[in-house]
């Protein structure tokens, strides 16, 4: 798979930040997913958003038609998204969106994933072979350190080499541990949802 050369990473690179509203477990029905353009980590230029089922198998094709379909579509350069699972276990294929949009993917968690337990826990879903076959295509975890005096979070990559990944997670972590367009996305997400916002991405 051909990655992604970056001569020169900008200060203002956009970057569409990808993360999902909160959701009762054992439910059914949809959860917003919302996405923010950012020039880096310090201006929101835009907002996306579409649904998709909890513990389904839709989230890949809904980020990638959120991506084509917008008119952000041009400036574009890295999408983010915070974690390979959303609405619970709807995995997201990130050489698949890759591959349908030619932007490099960044995949950002603050805590290292315990793949022992993410593989128990999906063992109740069909299909969930599959599922898991994504998760473990979805590309090394490496940790980062954003901030000089904390912990590091956890990146993983599609599309691009590590040292590029790793400058645009630490040049878009302006205000906290993780990137800017997912901290403003877990906001706008959960205040859509449950009125007002809450947590951290």
């Amino acid at each position: 798979m051909q990655k992604v050369k970056f001569w020169q990473i900008k200060p203002e690179i956009r970057i569409l930040g990808i993360d999902d509203g909160p959701f009762e477990k054992r439910a059914k029905g949809t959860v917003p997913l919302v996405g923010t353009v950012f020039r880096g980590g310090q201006w929101l230029d835009g907002v996306l958003s579409t649904t998709i089922e909890q513990d389904g198998t839709d989230v890949t094709e809904r980020v990638v038609e959120m991506i084509n379909r917008s008119r952000h579509r041009g400036q574009l350069r890295i999408v983010m998204a915070d974690g390979v699972t959303f609405a619970g276990f709807n995995v997201l294929d990130v050489k698949k969106v890759f591959e349908q949009t030619g932007l490099p993917i960044i995949i950002v968690s603050r805590e290292l994933p315990n793949m022992a337990d993410v593989r128990k826990a999906i063992k109740h879903l069909p299909n969930w072979r599959e599922r898991w076959k994504i998760i473990k295509s979805s590309g090394k975890i490496y940790p980062v350190r954003t901030k000089p005096r904390a912990g590091p979070v956890y990146m993983q990559f599609v599309g691009m080499g590590r040292a590029d990944a790793e400058q645009v997670v630490k040049l878009s972590s302006t205000r906290s541990l993780i990137p800017e367009p997912l901290r403003v996305a877990h906001l706008i997400a959960t205040a859509m949802v449950r009125g007002e916002s809450y947590g951290r991405a």
